[in-house]
């Protein structure tokens, strides 16, 4: 069996502000109304043989990661990187956590934020890999045949053909200037390195063993202490920290004699890295635009509009970007969209939140959205899943208002539990004990109102019956 080994690191900083650090790009319906990592995991409907996906995350994102698997009735594995520290120490991690349940274990490494519009092509692609692998136990990287001279891709010279449809690579190029990148384009003998990779648990780690020690020592000794948390894997973060930091090209692909090259051929492949490469692949009008939510033009051309919150009118504009949300807008000249992340930088050094996250923030119950934030009070729109529950709790400086939307709550205050359902209200004092459940089989929604003299989500208690 293959399984797909989903990549979910990055925070997209350049698609901001859509994409945030707490929910970066992969969580977000860019193209559609599924997220690029559900996209990511239904386009491996229909190829042969492939098991149940094991996802590699931040810490923070795994409930989000955790949300999608039960939002697709997948249950696969979510293993919690503990610090950044590239592909090649992250990749180690699931083979070994792999290789314990079989050696031979087929991996499918693949990025949670790409897109591709041909499955019959990618589905292809991994056919012809899996069968190399089997043969010969080879590294496979798959190439990109590239549509555009690009600085942003690195590049994979194709070599000899070893099998039919699967070539030895020549040698792989770091991200060239635009003058290379034409020559390389130009030549045919050059494809775009696509990130996405297939080998054995084994073949990788013995790679790795040979070529990266260090990185395969600290993984194992990280691998051997970890901790099953619920739904996830925790690994410690001291040992993890010990691993060098390498990309998988530069610590393996690079290096080793067994590497093949699989070319994806008018496969519709983009990184999705930018809004300019968002713009590129998206349905545009008659005029050349894209748009999405409440918009409205006048005299638009060959631009990307976007809103999610508010009413956005634009007039006599060209090869423009705007994107609004809740609480930031983005205007920009679409050939400078990798600027953006400048913009990013800027906030990080202000400390600013709108870097960090959107109005809405998840939890393993569900999520909530913020409305209102005065000073002496806070009005939050609250979703609990069916059977979760916001665990026992009390503050010592705000009260707590709940009124059900939508569904059936139990809410209990100091050790009394009341049934609260569509249009009735319950009460939590300051420094009362309580907790809400969803008892029902539709997500619970209710509003929240918080008031006090200091209101702060580290004004908290957790508290045992």
């Amino acid at each position: 069996m293959i399984v797909p080994v989903i990549l979910s690191g990055g925070s997209g900083s350049r698609l901001w502000p859509l994409s945030r650090e707490a929910s970066p790009k992969q969580f977000i319906g860019l193209i559609d109304e599924h997220s690029l990592l559900e996209n990511t995991i239904k386009r491996l409907e229909g190829a042969d043989e492939i098991s149940q996906p094991l996802i590699v995350c931040n810490e923070n994102h795994r409930f989000q990661v955790a949300e999608i698997f039960r939002k697709l009735g997948k249950k696969g594995d979510i293993l919690l990187e503990p610090l950044a520290k590239n592909t090649a120490p992250a990749l180690a991690l699931a083979a070994f956590f792999l290789f314990q349940k079989d050696p031979e274990s087929i991996m499918l490494v693949l990025a949670a934020d790409h897109h591709i519009d041909n499955i019959e092509v990618f589905h292809d692609a991994i056919r012809r890999a899996k069968q190399k692998v089997i043969k010969d136990s080879s590294l496979i990287t798959f190439g990109i045949t590239p549509t555009c001279p690009h600085e942003g891709y690195g590049y994979i010279k194709q070599g000899i053909e070893a099998t039919e449809g699967v070539y030895e690579v020549d040698m792989f190029v770091e991200k060239p200037s635009l003058a290379v990148a034409k020559e390389y384009v130009e030549s045919g003998e050059y494809y775009w390195n696509s990130g996405m990779f297939m080998f054995t648990a084994k073949s990788y780690l013995e790679a790795l063993e040979k070529l990266q020690p260090q990185i395969y020592s600290a993984c194992k000794k990280t691998y051997e202490e970890l901790k099953q948390d619920l739904d996830f894997v925790r690994f410690d973060e001291v040992l993890f920290g010990e691993s060098k930091s390498e990309s998988i090209d530069y610590a393996v692909m690079e290096k080793a004699d067994n590497v093949c090259m699989i070319p994806m051929q008018e496969s519709g492949w983009s990184d999705v890295g930018s809004w300019d490469s968002l713009y590129d692949i998206s349905m545009k009008n008659t005029y050349g635009n894209v748009v999405f939510g409440d918009v409205i033009t006048n005299d638009v051309k060959n631009s990307y509009l976007r809103s999610h919150d508010r009413l956005l009118a634009a007039v006599g504009v060209d090869n423009l970007i705007v994107v609004e949300t809740a609480d930031a807008i983005l205007v920009a000249d679409k050939s400078k969209t990798q600027d953006v992340k400048k913009v990013v930088e800027i906030l990080k050094k202000q400390k600013r939140s709108e870097f960090v996250q959107h109005k809405r923030n998840f939890r393993p119950w569900g999520y909530h959205d913020i409305l209102i934030e005065e000073q002496l009070f806070h009005v939050k729109k609250v979703l609990v899943y069916p059977g979760k529950e916001i665990a026992l709790q009390r503050h010592f400086h705000r009260n707590e208002q709940w009124t059900v939307l939508e569904g059936t709550a139990e809410v209990n205050v100091e050790g009394i539990s009341t049934l609260v359902t569509e249009n009735q209200t319950a009460y939590a004092a300051i420094g009362q004990k309580h907790s809400v459940k969803n008892i029902g089989s539709i997500p619970l929604v209710f509003i929240e109102i918080q008031s006090g003299r200091y209101i702060n989500e580290n004004d908290v208690e957790r508290c045992v019956l």
